[in-house]
């Protein structure tokens, strides 16, 4: 196998698509927000994407079949611009292979004509949060009065340390690279996958790209969530007053 290896598994037509990229992350929001595009739509794999800069490992489907670790972009069509939605379960492993995969990525998004690219990810605040924002950075500082529109936040040097990863190097890459490149994090607690924090991101993307989204999927994952939150609280605490401890002391 070369060094990045791209598989082309099928041609389509797009129309004026915009590349969304929702690689693993801080709480898994991009993630999640990319796999409910594709799940939630009609969608096609057109590019799949292997490289020895991913983590030496195969996945084993439920009849037992290995694939080599991989990421992949797929064709959904919508009401509107139709999108190129990048997947996967891995980034990169190193800091030279975070640049090379990443001008691929481009590569690929230029291949379909796409002028905009939209990387999504969560920053997080080290604590449970109720209220969701969503902050933003940009390529370009024009791009930010319609993001603002849509709720976007914008905050001085936030994230703190930048933005790392394919998300990041989409956004300097990209924009060295003509592309109108943005970049959407849900604020997230960084502990757990943070469903709710998904949903704040893809509100966004709903009123940016003119999208009808049914969240219901979302909402479930984010009850499973509150679910496992209210154990750990638990168990945090403690027993109740009063309650009789059962633990076996040996």
């Amino acid at each position: 196998m070369e060094e990045i290896d791209i598989e082309r598994v099928e041609e389509v037509d797009l129309d004026d698509p915009v590349f969304v990229e929702g690689l693993p992350g801080v709480g898994h929001v991009g993630k999640l927000v990319a796999e409910h595009l594709v799940e939630e739509r009609e969608s096609t794999l057109v590019r799949r994407i292997c490289t020895e800069h991913f983590p030496p490992q195969v996945t084993v489907d439920e009849d037992g079949v290995a694939e080599l670790a991989d990421a992949e972009i797929h064709a959904v069509e919508t009401e509107g611009r139709d999108l190129l939605v990048l997947t996967g379960d891995h980034q990169a492993n190193d800091n030279q292979g975070h640049y090379r995969v990443t001008n691929t990525f481009l590569d690929v998004a230029e291949e379909f004509d796409a002028s905009e690219l939209i990387a999504l990810g969560g920053v997080p605040t080290g604590e449970l949060i109720e209220e969701y924002a969503v902050v933003g950075a940009v390529s370009d500082a024009d791009l930010k009065e319609d993001l603002e529109d849509a709720g976007v936040e914008f905050r001085a040097e936030e994230p703190a340390g930048g933005i790392v990863g394919t998300s990041g190097l989409l956004l300097g890459l990209g924009g060295r690279r003509g592309f109108e490149a943005t970049c959407l994090m849900g604020e997230t607690s960084g502990y757990l996958v943070d469903p709710k924090s998904s949903k704040a991101v893809l509100e966004i993307l709903e009123d940016l790209l003119d999208l009808d989204v049914d969240f219901e999927a979302l909402d479930e994952r984010a009850e499973e969530m509150e679910e496992v939150v209210e154990q750990m609280q638990e168990m945090e605490q403690g027993p109740a007053p009063g309650e009789e401890d059962l633990r076996y002391i040996g």
